[in-house]
């Protein structure tokens, strides 16, 4: 049988699920595609300048970097996660001194990255919002609100 995560385990009939942040679905989305074009660059990295710079070196430092950001996923949620994913913006921007159109692809995964956090944000707090009125809502019509059943 399969492990039960916490949420399984403190489930009970009725309770409302838990929302996932928008914020956090977005940054992750940004930082996974990050990964695979950062996989890619290796591989058309270690087949431009195979012969100028060692190839483990090539290849060590962009498999890291594609894990390091799929890693970073899973910290993202947490306050200091944002400070990891610009951090890594910034790692991904200067894989320019390898290949120069890294610039360009660094520069644009950035603003998806910043535009993705700021959107994430204001969609949870739109979220949080209609929650909280839809509760005072309920309170205030109690049983009305209620579906009927046969």
């Amino acid at each position: 049988m399969a492990k039960l995560t916490k949420a399984q385990r403190e489930w009970r009939p009725g309770m409302p699920k838990k929302r996932r942040s928008t914020k956090v679905m977005f940054a992750s989305t940004v930082l996974l595609l990050e990964a695979f074009v950062a996989f890619f660059a290796t591989l058309a990295v270690f087949g431009l300048k195979r012969g100028e710079v060692a190839p483990g070196l090539i290849l060590g430092f962009g498999i890291a970097l594609s894990v390091v950001l799929v890693l970073a996923c899973a910290v993202v949620r947490k306050p200091w996660g944002l400070a990891v994913g610009w951090g890594l913006q910034i790692v991904l921007i200067l894989t320019g001194i390898a290949e120069p159109m890294m610039f360009i692809v660094g520069i644009l995964f950035a603003i998806c990255w910043w535009y993705g956090i700021r959107t994430g944000m204001r969609i949870d707090r739109e979220v949080a919002e209609r929650d909280r009125r839809q509760a005072e809502w309920d309170a205030a019509h109690g049983d009305e609100a209620a579906p009927e059943t046969p």
